[in-house]
């Protein structure tokens, strides 16, 4: 079972574009890096291919960002987002 750190929760959904924002409560985040998103109705692992910061894309994120984020499936409001070390 690979180790997982939360770093941050879920606070809003686009459900047209598919995108999530998440609200990074600690830690760092980087394209590439593999998340968790796990909430009531949520339970799904993706890596992550972009990520936007006000509408611009962003290769890290750091603890107090809200990002912008593409997931493969529907997420909600204080879904809570691990990261897969």
């Amino acid at each position: 079972m690979a180790e997982e750190e939360e770093i941050g929760v879920i606070t809003h959904y686009f459900t047209k574009i598919g995108v999530g924002i998440l609200e990074i409560k600690n830690g760092t985040l980087k394209v590439g890096d593999t998340i968790h998103v796990k909430g009531a109705t949520s339970d799904f692992t993706q890596t992550v291919d972009s990520m936007q910061i006000e509408h611009k894309p962003v290769e890290e994120a750091k603890a107090g960002d809200a990002i912008g984020l593409k997931v493969k499936e529907h997420v909600r409001e204080n879904d809570k987002v691990f990261l897969v070390k």
